[in-house]
């Protein structure tokens, strides 16, 4: 990773995509990149369950069509003014339509909000962000996904790299020290140790200190490996209460963790984090 050519941010004109416009306005600035901001119409029956019959359904489609037009040229001129901007306007299902996009481009980071709804939203994301999350190849960005979201001054200045130690962290390790190194911002490098192997009611301590050694052992060859520039955090507990709470901790700006490929084994996100993403206090940025 040298660079990032191309940022696509799908915008459905709402505060939170707002809030992405800023944060990618951030890398624009900084690797003068393209920034593609797109907006999904979905077919009619997928909004109003329902068939609408001959010139009723082309007159709505073309009303919806115009007024979207409308929204995304006028979306966030001052942001985004002098920069490199392309606004596609895309018709389908938003989540194909964004991994479709992102491929055909050659995206490098795709940066979305995470938009759940209703009572429950602090436990649920989006199903759009769902799907390209598990869908994209590339990192994808999203926004705080709690209430009290609000923009970061600086927010590659500080950054939390989270790794599991399982076959992705590599990759994660590398995007969070490949960003640090381009903004000259701090690094942490956090593991967390699962809760049930320091609850055990083990006589033996050395049975739990032989853990917490071996997973040092492991972070400090991931880091030698990778070449970064690191403090390193280790402690024991709920992998997602403990990664958000070192976040909100050291004032990161960015949470970087592992996702993989979607071609590969490790496209579903594992339930750690989804849970990082519902909890951080700032974004997160899955690779």
């Amino acid at each position: 990773m040298n660079s990032l050519a191309k940022i696509l941010l799908p915008v459905d004109f709402s505060e939170r995509s707002a809030l992405a416009v800023r944060y990618a306005r951030e890398l624009a600035l900084h690797f003068h990149c393209e920034l593609i901001l797109a907006h999904a119409l979905p077919p009619l029956h997928s909004e109003f369950g329902m068939q609408i019959a001959g010139s009723m359904l082309v007159d709505v489609y073309r009303s919806r069509t115009d007024q979207a037009e409308r929204d995304l040229n006028a979306f966030e001129p001052d942001a985004l003014a002098g920069l490199n901007v392309r606004r596609l306007l895309l018709h389908g299902d938003p989540a194909s339509k964004i991994v479709e996009l992102a491929h055909q481009e050659h995206i490098d980071l795709i940066a979305m909000p995470t938009h759940g709804y209703g009572p429950f939203r602090r436990f649920i994301l989006g199903s759009n962000t769902a799907k390209v999350l598990h869908d994209a190849d590339c990192p994808v960005w999203t926004g705080v996904h709690i209430e009290e979201a609000r923009p970061t001054a600086a927010p590659f200045s500080k950054i939390l790299c989270a790794v599991d130690l399982g076959p992705q962290s590599a990759r994660a390790l590398a995007w969070a020290s490949w960003l640090q190194r381009e903004f000259h911002g701090h690094l942490t490098l956090i593991h967390a140790i699962a809760a049930h192997a320091e609850s055990l009611d083990e006589p033996d301590l050395s049975w739990r200190s032989g853990i917490r050694e071996i997973a040092e052992e492991e972070l400090l060859r991931l880091q030698r490996e990778i070449g970064a520039e690191a403090d390193l955090l280790l402690e024991a507990g709920e992998p997602a209460r403990i990664i958000c709470s070192a976040a909100a901790r050291v004032g990161a700006g960015t949470v970087v963790i592992g996702r993989g490929s979607a071609a590969g084994d490790f496209g579903r996100l594992r339930t750690n984090s989804y849970a990082i993403i519902r909890q951080s206090p700032c974004p997160v940025v899955s690779v």
